[in-house]
């Protein structure tokens, strides 16, 4: 009861349902995760990659950047790693080390932090993203959920809702301080369109009124701003802020592709929740089937979740306590940081990724520019050249190809080539040794393609142009059937052969053969 009133869900009551879904869908991104560096970081970071892995031990020591690969820096060992952690995670998905005891619940939980903490590391910039680090320090919260033999200790949840709250915080402050168009309410007229890979919905999000998109920007500065100081509110008002977070989640990943980012924020924003409300809502889907069956002539019952009476462990909550003080004392800088007039955005400051800073789009893009990659088969470049056009699976370059869904996976290469269309070559010098790979029609290079004009044979020479694009009107689309118009404004590398002197000189200067 509160004020006289009588509210049901005030009362915390337990965790147990809490720790349920935080471990599952943790599991879930985790699954995702090591599945994304199985396929894409042998090509992306391995021993022959466009980032090598020596790259990774030659600039840093173990203590600056420590990683299982470090010690053994070989594409085998990152395949089983990988493998490894999918694994743990699927076992993690379906609730296995929970059932097993709390002892194989924590080391289970710590092995995939410590895994996926070796590729977060050892990625270099192709894994630079703020929900890497994320990634981990939720991983590293995990280890002290428990299993289902003890009570999960109310301070562990309470660093799950600090890590959401520095999460959308840092996200929020970084807008406010960045670009003009977060202040004057016009960042949604251009953020559909120039957002790093656009899926389905995009599009149609873009075109909707100027005014729907100044109602956005504002109640993105409410989500972002206002809501998370009710992160440590008691119930029912922590729960209400879970809700207005996991309806804004929701929308972002309806109207883009942004990794697992937003799967992940969802699946922190399940500690607003205690028992009551999680048990409520499962009865309700319950009683929902129940009656639905009923409904189709199946027998009714009578549905209800009930939640188990666990005891406390005194020396896990003990344990669970002590990392909490050093969950405190990491936070310092990146409180500071958050802070600060110039704050940074998605920077750890420890090199096992405990507590880190966030943030997302401090700066919005008002233009759209693409690197368009080619090749031709034709020894000698001339205005008469057949250039043929390499496709990938995310970013736009097909202006009649309608853009995909791809998160919670993430598209690794189609991220980073969103960057380097906005930089100059001389800052993207990975990108040198990528056209270098398609000179040698490297198989793991063509596998992070959708498509191959050579099927495999290697072209005499390549080169990437840069394109304006914008997306089609309503009207436009209608007559053409296009998603996108396009501009070629310059020549962003080559044309480069295998023998070219430039590419030959770049990339000794990277130190690649």
């Amino acid at each position: 009861m509160v004020f006289g009133v009588d509210l049901p869900f005030y009362d915390p009551g337990t965790y147990w349902l809490t720790r349920f879904v935080l471990q599952r869908g943790l599991a879930a991104v985790y699954i995702v995760a090591f599945v994304v560096a199985l396929r894409q970081f042998r090509p992306l970071c391995g021993e022959d990659g466009v980032l090598p892995i020596d790259d990774y031990v030659d600039r840093f020591a173990f203590r600056e950047r420590p990683s299982l690969l470090y010690v053994s820096p070989t594409d085998r060992t990152a395949a089983w790693l990988a493998r490894a952690g999918i694994a743990l995670s699927a076992l993690a998905l379906f609730g296995v080390p929970s059932m097993l005891g709390t002892p194989v619940a924590v080391a289970v939980w710590v092995a995939l932090w410590a895994l996926y903490l070796s590729f977060a590391n050892a990625g270099q910039l192709f894994y630079g993203y703020g929900w890497e680090s994320m990634l981990c320090e939720a991983g590293a919260l995990a280890v002290f959920l428990g299993g289902w033999d003890v009570a999960t200790p109310a301070v562990t949840v309470w660093l799950f809702r600090w890590l959401l709250f520095r999460n959308v915080l840092g996200a929020g402050l970084i807008k406010l301080r960045g670009d003009d168009c977060w202040r004057d309410l016009t960042c949604m007229h251009h953020h559909y369109e120039t957002q790093p890979m656009p899926n389905p919905a995009s599009w149609f999000a873009h075109h909707l009124p100027n005014r729907v998109h100044r109602v956005e920007v504002a109640g993105n500065h409410v989500v972002e701003l206002a809501v998370p100081l009710l992160y440590f509110a008691p119930q029912p008002v922590s729960g209400l802020a879970g809700v207005v977070t996991v309806a804004f989640m929701g929308w972002l990943l309806l109207t883009g592709n942004f990794s697992w980012l937003n799967a992940l924020t969802v699946v922190l924003a399940f500690s607003l929740f205690a028992d009551p409300q999680l048990a409520a809502v499962a009865d309700g889907l319950l009683a929902f089937a129940g009656g639905l069956a009923a409904a189709v002539g199946a027998v009714g019952v009578h549905l209800a979740v009930a939640v188990p009476e666990v005891a406390p462990s005194s020396w896990f909550s003990t344990l669970a306590w002590a990392y909490a003080v050093v969950v405190l004392a990491l936070s310092y800088r990146p409180v500071r940081n958050v802070l600060s007039s110039e704050q940074r955005m998605n920077t750890s400051f420890d090199p096992l990724n405990l507590v880190n800073t966030y943030g997302a789009f401090g700066h919005v893009t008002k233009t759209r520019y693409e690197l368009v990659v080619q090749g031709t088969a034709d020894e000698v470049v001339d205005a008469d050249t057949d250039w043929e056009t390499y496709e990938f699976h995310g970013k736009p370059t097909d202006v009649s190809r309608r853009p995909r869904q791809w998160a919670p996976y993430h598209l690794r290469l189609d991220w980073q080539l969103w960057f380097a269309a906005m930089q100059p070559l001389s800052r993207n010098p990975w990108f040198l040794h990528f056209l270098a790979k398609l000179l040698d029609a490297d198989d793991g290079t063509r596998s992070l393609l959708r498509t191959d004009p050579f099927d495999g044979e290697a072209p005499e020479h390549v080169r990437a142009l840069r394109y304006e694009y914008r997306y089609t009107t309503p009207a436009e689309r209608r007559e053409t059937g296009d998603w996108w118009r396009r501009e070629r404004v310059g020549t962003y590398a080559g044309p480069m052969a295998r023998d070219s002197t430039h590419l030959e000189l770049a990339l000794r200067r990277r130190g690649w053969d």
